[in-house]
């Protein structure tokens, strides 16, 4: 697994050609969307935030280490992340009474798997608004955490790869 996070992430991100600024950006944009509840859609989140913040905010950042840092987040891990989003959101929220363990919260998706919309409604309407909340604090932390180590490490670096 480790070599699989160096050769998918770490690698890109040395052999990146921009600046080491907006590489970091690029991670920093990744690990944001990745550590929001939108799994599926989070590479295409990603080109928009890209096309938005190129061309209406005149800031640019890696597109492609953007869309890279969004799979640290993947389908295998999806459900254990949103577990730590719904904690988290129940904390802010205050409900201490009403954490539950893993178990509960894999129960509580349940209705996902059946045809009637109307707990699925129910469903996003109040959970939804708790894995936001608690995915907020947590892509706030992880997409600064990224650009400062990206940052850091690409500056480290960037006086050995002009001496190549």
């Amino acid at each position: 697994m480790g070599r699989l996070v160096r050769l998918r992430l770490t690698v890109p991100l040395l052999r990146a050609r921009h600046a080491p600024e907006q590489a970091a950006r690029g991670t920093m944009i990744g690990l944001i969307w990745a550590f929001t509840p939108t799994f599926g859609v989070r590479m295409p989140l990603v080109l928009l935030t890209w096309l938005v913040a190129r061309h209406l905010c005149r800031w640019d950042f890696s597109l492609l280490l953007g869309i890279a840092w969004t799979w640290t987040t993947n389908a295998l891990v999806t459900l254990p992340v949103y577990y730590g989003f719904y904690v988290t959101g129940q904390i802010l929220l205050g409900r201490w009474h009403d954490l539950g363990g893993f178990n509960a919260f894999q129960a509580l998706w349940a209705p996902l798997h059946r045809a009637d919309p109307e707990p699925i409604l129910d469903l996003l309407l109040d959970w939804g608004l708790v894995l936001w909340l608690g995915a907020l604090p947590w892509a706030t932390l992880m997409g600064w955490l990224g650009y400062r180590c990206s940052l850091q490490l690409l500056r480290r670096r960037q006086p050995a790869r002009n001496l190549t």
